[in-house]
């Protein structure tokens, strides 16, 4: 892993979730650059976004970003609950 020169500002980090949050369907690096009120640096929108992907925030693929995560207690409960197929 190559070291990390500069760590995000919270306001940074919550610039992105808020984008992710409201975009609609799975965004690429480039629409979410696009998207931000500021420019960003590439190697730190990739350790938000490797942040937010281990904390099961958002999925992070080949076709792009996506926000999965929902703090519903129902929700969390109806997982708990639920049996695995």
């Amino acid at each position: 892993m190559a070291q990390i020169i500069h760590y995000p500002s919270l306001k940074t980090m919550l610039m992105i979730e808020k984008v992710l949050k409201n975009a609609e369907t799975i965004i690429s690096r480039e629409e979410l650059k696009r998207r931000l009120p500021v420019k960003i640096m590439h190697q730190t929108l990739n350790i938000i976004l490797n942040y937010l992907e281990e904390r099961n925030m958002i999925m992070d693929g080949h076709k792009g970003i996506l926000w999965i995560y929902n703090p519903s207690p129902k929700l969390k409960r109806a997982i708990e609950k639920g049996t695995e197929i």
